[in-house]
């Protein structure tokens, strides 16, 4: 097998010395898989994304992009990597609410100093796939739970990102919005990215190409 496009060595964390939430825990994540995160609520697994996608410092242990420790790394420059090679998924959209839908998708092409024009058409293309194209200069609040999250995925997605991190992406979704959503992790993984995905929903397990258990 190639070597890990995302790794971690050791990591452990926790917000109490006397609740630690991971302790010395390693995993690879190789290009072209969809993994999910399981396990019981409040064991970690929302902290482990923050983790991975370098929002928190461990306090033991690495986290390796294609081999090389980036969590200790600057906070300009894991900023930087955070809009340059991940894409994010929260779980309730996290979308600013007194922004348009189109900017609030466009909210990464600042720190990767990229033409907003040419995203903006990456961007219209992106809601048209996932069914919100008409909805462009609408607010969040005037949008439905399913259209924000598609609209959070437009935003994971604008940055073709090599990792993507999903937190409970499918939770409050309809089917056939989970399916569009579980589509579109699959066809990243294709185009060569690690999808690491946090969830209880065992339809989205049952389509990851592997379970990890916290």
């Amino acid at each position: 097998m190639s070597a890990a496009l995302l790794s971690t060595d050791g990591l452990s964390f926790s917000y109490e010395a006397t609740a630690p939430l991971l302790q010395s825990w390693s995993a690879d994540f190789q290009a072209g898989e969809v993994v999910a995160v399981t396990g019981p609520s409040g064991r970690g697994k929302s902290t482990l994304l923050y983790l991975l996608g370098l929002m928190l410092k461990p306090a033991a242990g690495r986290v390796l992009l294609d081999g090389e420790p980036v969590h200790a790394l600057p906070d300009r420059t894991r900023a930087h990597l955070r809009a340059s090679v991940f894409g994010f998924v929260f779980q309730d959209s996290a979308l600013d609410a007194s922004r348009t839908v189109m900017d609030n998708i466009l909210e990464t092409v600042l720190y990767r100093n990229e033409s907003r024009v040419v995203a903006a058409k990456r961007a219209e293309a992106l809601m048209e796939q996932f069914s919100v194209g008409l909805r462009a200069g609408a607010k969040p609040g005037q949008v439905s739970g399913g259209q924000a999250q598609r609209i959070a995925l437009c935003r994971a997605l604008i940055g073709d990102p090599r990792i993507l991190l999903a937190d409970e992406p499918t939770g409050n979704l309809d089917p056939s919005s989970s399916d569009i959503v579980i589509q579109a992790m699959h066809d990243q993984a294709a185009r060569g990215a690690a999808v690491i995905v946090v969830t209880h929903d065992p339809a989205l397990v049952a389509r990851c190409h592997r379970k990890i258990e916290l």
